[in-house]
């Protein structure tokens, strides 16, 4: 039977790495800060590291202050308890980004796909208004089994990388934009109709989503690959 631990105000699910081989998220927003302590104590004294997303600066210190040594980033909102056990890299993600107006969200995928076992890259700022930006570290994104485009504006990042490589691509529209960008749904809008192939797109400023998809795709296929490591069966 899977395995529960109830806190009264929350029922922490203790079985889903074994289920999903994935590790548990804690979305921070709408809890208190005892609240959020409370879970993530839970989840250590069960032996679980844990990532808590979206994650403010007065929540990362009330954790720090009821003695937790977790791992927060700023930039991407991000909290990491505790480390997964050591193990081979799945697999290698790559997280772009079209502006730096862009790189909050690209911090929370990147962020979350080393949380989840993948070997990461970042190149940021590399634009369609530029294209020669990207041009430029071609040859880097290639060597990725999986790309993640984080873009807002028009969107068109997404499209662009998907058809000059092999790797799937996944496409995170964001908030950033003028007016008629209407909050990231015109690139939502716009990746959603990309012409190219292999592209896959998540919800707005869901860098966390862009992650675990891709963290899945590396993970069946070194599964299915000869050879595979029985820790992902």
């Amino acid at each position: 039977m899977d395995a529960a631990a109830d806190l009264g105000f929350a029922r922490l699910d203790l079985s889903r790495p074994r289920r999903t081989g994935m590790g548990e998220t804690v979305y921070c927003p709408g809890k208190t800060a005892g609240q959020l302590v409370a879970i993530l104590r839970a989840f250590a004294e069960a032996g679980q590291a844990v990532l808590g997303t979206r994650c403010t600066p007065e929540q990362a210190r009330a954790v720090a202050e009821a003695g937790l040594a977790a791992d927060y980033d700023a930039v991407g909102r991000t909290l990491i308890l505790g480390a997964p056990p050591p193990a081979p890299a799945i697999g290698r993600v790559i997280v772009l980004t079209g502006g730096t107006a862009d790189v909050p969200v690209a911090e929370e995928a990147a962020r979350t796909a080393a949380f989840f076992g993948a070997e990461v890259a970042r190149c940021y700022d590399v634009g369609v208004a530029g294209l020669h930006r990207l041009l430029g570290r071609l040859d880097e994104v290639r060597a990725a089994d999986v790309v993640i485009a984080v873009a807002g504006m028009e969107g068109a990042l997404g499209s662009v990388v998907a058809g000059l490589v092999e790797a799937p691509v996944v496409a995170v529209p964001t908030s950033v934009g003028y007016g008629a960008a209407f909050d990231g749904l015109a690139p939502l809008l716009s990746m959603l109709n990309s012409c190219a192939e292999g592209l896959a797109v998540v919800n707005i400023d869901n860098g966390f989503g862009a992650a675990v998809m891709a963290c899945r795709i590396l993970r069946l296929a070194k599964r299915k690959a000869p050879h595979a490591d029985p820790a992902l069966s």
